[in-house]
């Protein structure tokens, strides 16, 4: 009985967060975990004399990624292929789409690519080239879910409506029992999505995340209609010049869910995971128990940290906890500063978890994916 009353008042709680009832959010004031970790990032670059942003093997990074994107996309839609060539071309273009996301448009977006603005707009612009939109990806991903990692009814990233329930506080529905199978299907859908729906429904509505938002005016609005002119030339009117086009969709849809799998894992063996917390914030107060820093921490999980390979292609997002609370530092340095923000955990007792390999970050978000699917999962 009393697991139950506790239920239906956490249920109670997130339907209000979801509605705006709580209002402003905010978190505990203590914060000498997240001032002692600056501290020690700051005498990191200074001891060492690199800086933040601005990394020479950045922008070497940066010409290796777009060129492995431009060269994928020209052989496969300039030259003359049998099928079984085009697949793997069709993988490759949809895994450099990943990697530009990854690492110049999410370092261009958190302002972590470089001193410079312009550059990093730049940056950030190469999301408008791939199909979506820079101007609503800044406010639902760094306004957002930076803000609010893992609360439901403020992280958007975590709703995903009737199709699944990643959070305890959100309701479940006879369907999300088999989530843990089939969700993984559904991921291959996000870029299609994005671009051809939300960015549409974002501009038209006034809401992202939902909640409203100045809309683009002026050069955003110039920029966001360009983005897509040249997003939909690039996937569609230059190669239905040359080809069919049944071939022409059926290469949009497999490196368009090559891409969203990619981006879509990422992100959720990061946050939806056993390991990472589901708080809500305190009913009388209307604030979160934990400072912010530290509710970033055990809200993410980082994974596969001595992967070189995967950190470089996902742009060091394996390292999320690192992430997230230095977004604006540049993600070569992560795997560096991760051994500084770890010890720090340490001796402030802010729980830090990371999944050692790839293979066991996938195995907790599907025993996570299951686990709130079944009936039995208590509201935490």
């Amino acid at each position: 009985m009393a697991r139950a009353a506790k239920d239906r008042s956490n249920r109670s709680r997130a339907r209000r967060c979801s509605r705006g009832a709580f209002g402003e959010l905010r978190f505990g004031g203590n914060d000498e975990f997240y001032r002692d970790v600056r501290q020690r990032i700051d005498r990191y670059f200074r001891s060492t004399g690199r800086r933040p942003r601005d990394c020479p093997q950045m922008y070497v990074k940066t010409a290796v990624v777009f060129g492995w994107f431009a060269a994928s996309y020209a052989i496969l839609v300039f030259c003359p292929l049998t099928w079984w060539l085009a697949v793997p071309l069709v993988i490759s273009l949809g895994l450099s789409m990943a990697a530009v996301g990854f690492n110049i448009q999410h370092d261009g977006g958190h302002r972590a690519y470089s001193r410079r603005p312009w550059i990093n707009k730049l940056a950030a612009l190469t999301l408008d080239l791939l199909g979506g939109s820079s101007y609503f990806w800044a406010r639902k991903h760094n306004s957002i879910h930076h803000s609010y990692a893992n609360i439901t009814g403020y992280d958007d990233d975590i709703d995903l409506g009737a199709l699944a329930r990643l959070s305890p506080h959100q309701r479940r529905w006879k369907i999300h029992r088999l989530q843990h199978f089939y969700l993984w299907a559904l991921y291959a859908c996000m870029a299609v999505k994005w671009h051809l729906y939300d960015d549409f429904r974002d501009l038209i509505t006034g809401r992202v995340g939902g909640r409203p938002f100045a809309r683009p005016t002026r050069l955003d609005l110039a920029t966001f209609i360009a983005g897509k002119v040249v997003f939909f030339s690039l996937a569609f009117v230059v190669p239905l010049l040359l080809h069919p086009v049944w071939a022409v969709v059926v290469c949009y849809l497999a490196a368009s869910a090559v891409q969203s799998v990619v981006l879509s894992v990422v992100f959720q063996l990061a946050h939806c995971a056993e390991e990472a917390a589901f708080p809500l914030p305190q009913e009388d107060t209307q604030r979160m128990k934990a400072a912010w820093a530290v509710h970033q921490v055990e809200a993410t999980v980082d994974f596969a940290r001595d992967s070189r390979l995967l950190s470089w292609f996902i742009g060091g997002l394996n390292f999320q906890i690192e992430h997230h609370l230095f977004p604006q530092v540049c993600h070569v340095h992560y795997p560096a500063i991760s051994r500084l923000v770890e010890e720090t955990c340490r001796e402030h007792g802010v729980r830090h978890t990371a999944h050692e390999t790839l293979l066991g970050g996938l195995a907790s978000h599907f025993r996570w994916l299951r686990r709130m699917g079944r009936p039995s999962t208590p509201q935490l």
